[in-house]
């Protein structure tokens, strides 16, 4: 990545000097964009260099150019406006000018022939082994002499993705605040100070989203009271040892604070020392005195208050706590003797608070241990602190050491000086010529420096101005490339417009009998028009016509389909429309930039989850980013089983599973080339990703055997191969398995789908009112579309743009995305099926309207924005409500079974009759 410390000459009059920023280039779009730090999420703005050029900054009158300090370059822009920057030494100044020509040169070159993003060094999966593209031909001799001109050179540490933990380089001439982009820097102030902030702090009164790493399947209401019964005693048991108990959401004991003068105390300091720099005579005086005495005593006071404000706070906390204790431990109660006290024997109540004693005894234990932890880590922070310190002292005395060994050397010259000077004078009679001659060798290697400087210079210019001639004649060529382009497409929109005419007028007013009509001829040529082949043209032809949908997207999913022509031309027409989409979205900056920005920001420090990432992950994650952001959400999600692991854990199973064939394998190698038909890597029996598939199923139906394979998985991993390798597809789909979804979703009576299925009716009845009483009045039962949704996470039902950036959320914050997505499908069309009157054009337009949503922003903004409040505990709560009652149901189905099998067996007339399950076996 091309990025680093630049100095930027910006301000006017008095204010004008080079303030140091963050600069990030953005390959898709040629731009150099610049922060005020690498932290910084929104740029101060950018400089497009593919149209720009270089030259080195000529000083101003007065200044020397001295070749050994560190140089200024302009980037002269379109417009004529000059940016000014300059590197921290000469070294990074020719790398960054030469790696700006390279970038430009690349870009320009290649603009005809990027058809799709480029998958970067660490892309991994099926997507990342595509042919990104071809590249143009060069011209051969115009490469060999910018091989010729150009200079070796490797940079500092001030360039580079490491360079975002260096401190930025400083200049104490100007101040480092840019009063043109005031409002961006405020913004990224506000960014910068919620970056501390948790992400999941709440009010102590009410209760906010909550994500929980660990297993998150519905818990029963007995163990949410007994576990709030824990927290309660362990609560009690640490009184007195932390500031702050668990029910305070803000932990004040692990949030390190300084001490805050007052704001009145601040005035007095600077008062006193203004006053005392202005005219120190004045504290001579009795009455500077007085005023020094009055200023303590204020200080004293204000002191004072502030300790019994904090007493007061600390007592006002502790009584919140104590009264929240109280409600949990009366529900408690109540619900304890209400439901387990009914026909239990005394026995049994014993028994369980001999139980509950021996627990809570366990969780002291673990707070005590808890407690000691802190305190080595606390230990282990000032240790590291202390070697900061340490450090830093070591640098400070290496750089006195150095400055030392200079002056020792520079007074050695000297006294060498003087002794050839004095030997010279004393055995020589020319001893002013002598002189002479020293002067004129230094006055030599000066030139000598200043000739090699200038040497570099014209290499540089002289590269130059060959690219930008090149680039001139390649820009003149394609506008008269790109001009018969225009003329062929004018000439057919032409075409296409007057039978557009012809069918209004037809539409209008009919001059001709229905079966005569020129309408059905030109209908029928319009049809065969959009349909037709492409053929193979000549390359010369090629590039006159234009290319807008491709056989396979990004994803390698097909575009348009080959057999049913009338799926073909809502299909084209669909991909067309996306196409339209993107080149719309690339108009706007870029977020990858913001992803380069905050990727570059975690260099040298484990990336760990935050709301701008959140925020980041919600708008998307760019194409050659998604294999190691997809890695890292399996890896956050699955830590706790792959640390309980044997090393080589998916081989082994894998290994396994090749030895011993299960129950399962038969039903996997049946749905192999069912996965994905419509994608070129599950497409034949010899695509590579059917093997992988082949492994990731097995090893899993050996890891978990209760669910061994159930179809909907093999959608769910080959989606994940995508873009990630074999193990880390597994660890994925035992995040989405074993993590996510609930207990028994996968299962053979599929119980969590079902219980998820009620769970999103009531969800639908209270964010879309409408809607569900729409559906309720026409009896349309649309979970019958919405099952699959959540089985396999909205694969095959919405377009592949749409459904990877919902993969994205999903993976981060887990399945309470898919509710989120799911309603907001729903709202997205809900003007269009609240216009449907009968429940089989309503059913008819649910089976598809998924594929017609192509703005993936706007879709996002509903999940995120419109459905907003959406709390997981409301989620839990109905899903635990509801897992009673499908349970129930099940029982009382299971009872009528039983019934019909006893019934079946005694009278004569019903044993030919079989069930579904039996005709299955």
């Amino acid at each position: 990545k091309l990025c680093g410390y630049l100095q930027k000459l910006s301000g006017k009059g008095p204010l004008r000097g080079f303030r140091s920023r963050w600069f990030v280039f953005d390959p898709r779009r040629c731009y150099l964009y610049y922060f005020k730090g690498p932290q910084e999420p929104l740029p101060l703005g950018h400089l497009d260099i593919a149209s720009a050029c270089f030259s080195y900054h000529q000083p101003e009158a007065g200044a020397a150019a001295a070749w050994d300090e560190p140089t200024a370059f302009e980037v002269h822009s379109p417009g004529g406006a000059v940016t000014v920057l300059k590197a921290a030494t000469r070294q990074d100044t020719t790398y960054w000018l030469q790696e700006l020509q390279q970038k430009r040169w690349e870009y320009c070159n290649n603009l005809d022939s990027r058809t799709s993003p480029t998958p970067s060094d660490f892309s991994k999966g099926l997507v990342a082994k595509d042919n990104p593209g071809t590249i143009l031909s060069q011209n051969a001799s115009a490469e060999r002499a910018r091989n010729i001109l150009a200079v070796e050179t490797s940079p500092t540490d001030l360039v580079g993705e490491q360079a975002a933990s260096q401190p930025a380089p400083v200049q104490g001439s100007a101040i480092n605040f840019s009063l043109k982009q005031w409002s961006t820097e405020i913004k990224n102030s506000m960014s910068s100070l919620r970056k501390g902030s948790n992400e999941n702090r709440r009010s102590i009164f009410y209760t906010t989203e909550e994500w929980e790493l660990l297993d998150p399947t519905p818990k029963d209401l007995e163990d949410s009271m007994a576990l709030e019964e824990k927290r309660k005693h362990l609560a009690e048991g640490s009184k007195g040892r932390r500031l702050t108990s668990s029910a305070f959401p803000f932990d004040f004991g692990r949030i390190p604070h300084k001490a805050r003068r007052p704001l009145k105390d601040m005035i007095g300091s600077s008062k006193n020392r203004s006053s005392s720099d202005s005219s120190p005579t004045e504290w001579c005086s009795g009455n500077g005195n007085r005023v020094v005495s009055e200023l303590q005593l204020k200080y004293q006071s204000q002191q004072e208050e502030l300790e019994k404000l904090k007493k007061d706070l600390l007592s006002q906390k502790e009584l919140v706590r104590l009264l929240q204790q109280t409600v949990r431990s009366s529900q408690y109660d109540k619900y304890f003797a209400s439901r387990l006290c009914e026909g239990v024997p005394k026995d049994t109540l014993e028994l369980l608070h001999q139980k509950d004693d021996q627990i809570l005894g366990l969780n002291n234990q673990l707070e005590k241990l808890n407690l000691e932890k802190d305190s080595l880590q606390q230990e282990v922070k000032n240790l590291k602190c202390k070697v900061g310190e340490l450090n830093e002292r070591l640098g400070m005395l290496m750089e006195t050491i150095q400055a030392k060994d200079e002056v020792i050397m520079k007074l050695s010259r000297q006294l060498s000086e003087c002794e050839d000077s004095t030997s010279s004078q004393s055995g020589a009679i020319n001893s002013p010529t002598a002189t002479c001659t020293n002067k004129e060798l230094q006055e030599l290697d000066r030139l000598k420096d200043n000739l090699q400087g200038y040497k570099t210079q014209n290499k540089f210019l002289n590269k130059e101005i060959l690219e930008l001639s090149t680039l001139r004649r390649n820009a003149e060529a394609r506008e008269r490339e790109w001009q018969a382009k225009y003329t062929s497409l004018e000439a057919k929109l032409c075409q296409i417009e007057s039978k557009y005419l012809i069918l209004l007028q037809e539409m209008k007013t009919p001059v001709c009998s229905e079966d005569q009509s020129p309408a059905r001829d030109i209908i029928t040529q319009l049809l065969e028009d959009a349909l037709k082949a492409e053929p193979n043209e000549q390359p010369e032809q090629a590039f006159f016509k234009p290319h807008l949908v491709s056989e396979y997207d990004i994803y390698g999913f097909q575009t348009i389909p080959e057999d049913d022509d009338e799926e073909k031309l809502v299909a084209k027409s669909r991909a067309l429309d996306l196409r339209s989409l993107s080149l719309s979205e690339n108009r706007e900056i870029s977020t990858g930039v913001k992803w380069e920005n905050y990727l570059a920001s975690t260099m040298n420090r484990e990336m760990m989850r935050c709301v701008e990432l959140k925020n980041l992950i919600r708008s998307g994650i760019p194409h050659e980013h998604r294999s190691k952001m997809w890695k890292w959400c399996v890896n956050l999600h699955v830590k706790k089983f792959k640390d309980s692991a044997v090393p080589g854990y998916f081989q082994i199973l894998l290994q396994k599973a090749l030895e011993k064939p299960n129950p399962a394998s038969k039903q996997i190698e049946l749905d192999l080339l069912r996965t994905l038909p419509n994608n070129k890597h599950y497409s034949s029996p010899t695509s590579e990703g059917i093997q992988k598939l082949r492994n990731v199923l097995l090893a899993f139906s050996w890891r978990n055997p209760d669910i061994g394979y159930c179809q909907g998985l093999n959608r769910l991993v080959a989606i994940a191969l995508l873009y990630l390798e074999q193990e880390d597809a597994f660890w994925c789909l035992v995040a989405i398995v074993e993590v996510f979804m609930p207990r028994d979703y996968y299962t053979k009576t599929l119980l969590g789908s079902q219980v998820d299925q009620r769970v999103f009716k009531d969800l639908l009845s209270e964010k879309l009112p409408r809607l569900h009483a729409h559906f309720e009045q026409y009896k349309v039962d649309y979970t019958l579309i919405t099952f699959n949704w959540f089985l396999v996470v909205f694969v095959d039902s919405v377009v592949s743009d749409i459904l990877f950036k919902i993969w994205d959320s999903f993976l981060y914050e887990g399945p309470k995305v898919i509710f989120r997505f799911a309603l907001a499908l729903f709202k997205y069309k809900e003007e269009e099926i609240l216009k449907l009157q009968d429940s089989m054009s309503i059913f008819k337009y649910l089976r598809y309207f998924t594929r017609t949503i192509l703005d993936a922003r706007k879709l996002i903004a509903i999940a995120f924005g419109d459905l907003n409040p959406f709390p997981l505990r409301q989620i839990r709560n109905r899903r635990a409500y509801h897992l009673e009652k499908v349970r129930l149901e099940l029982t009382e189905l299971e009872a009528i079974r039983e019934d019909f099998l006893r019934e079946r067996e005694t009278c004569v007339e019903k044993r030919d009759l079989i069930s579904d399950d039996e005709e299955d076996s």
